[in-house]
């Protein structure tokens, strides 16, 4: 048994065991904090919705595959791997849309190959900065975003140069 199969459970249990400590009703505390979730999730939804709806549209339309042929010349004189190329022009719009590109990499490449470990480098050091944007500034109601996106944007692109330098 690994120790990354009980850390969850431990957790948990310590949680638990520290809650009856200082006599919190852990399940009361548990169901308030739940009900607390739900207006939060009811305005999410629809930002959320829109975001899923327009990853969809991007992907199916071809619009994801048009954007990483019109990087590729760059990435290429760049020296950055082809078969990364798809990751990161689509891990700015879907977290599991890249998780799904990651695996196929791995799979193809092999985790311990310069690419697979620059694929795992990427997806952990980048972030889904439109759907991200979509669910918290919808959760709070920003309409105008002004800097966020493009400061995320290139705070995205500093994650991929320099997770790409880091696994050379």
């Amino acid at each position: 048994m690994k120790a990354a199969d009980i850390a969850a459970p431990a957790l948990v249990g310590v949680l638990i065991v520290y809650a009856l400590i200082k006599k919190v009703n852990v399940y009361k505390a548990f169901v308030d904090g739940a009900a607390g979730a739900v207006p939060q999730l009811v305005a999410i939804l629809p930002y959320l919705a829109a975001m899923l709806g327009a990853i969809s549209l991007l992907r199916e339309s071809g619009a994801i595959d048009f954007m990483v042929r019109l990087i590729r010349p760059a990435t290429d004189r760049l020296g950055i791997s082809s078969e990364l190329v798809p990751l990161i022009a689509l891990r700015p719009f879907s977290g599991s849309a890249s998780l799904a590109l990651l695996k196929d990499t791995l799979t193809e490449c092999g985790a311990d190959s310069r690419v697979g470990r620059a694929a795992s480098v990427l997806v952990g050091s980048t972030e889904t900065v439109f759907y991200t944007t979509a669910v918290y500034f919808g959760a709070v109601g920003v309409t105008k975003t002004r800097h966020a996106i493009p400061a995320a944007l290139i705070s995205g692109a500093v994650g991929v140069i320099v997770g790409l330098l880091l696994v050379r």
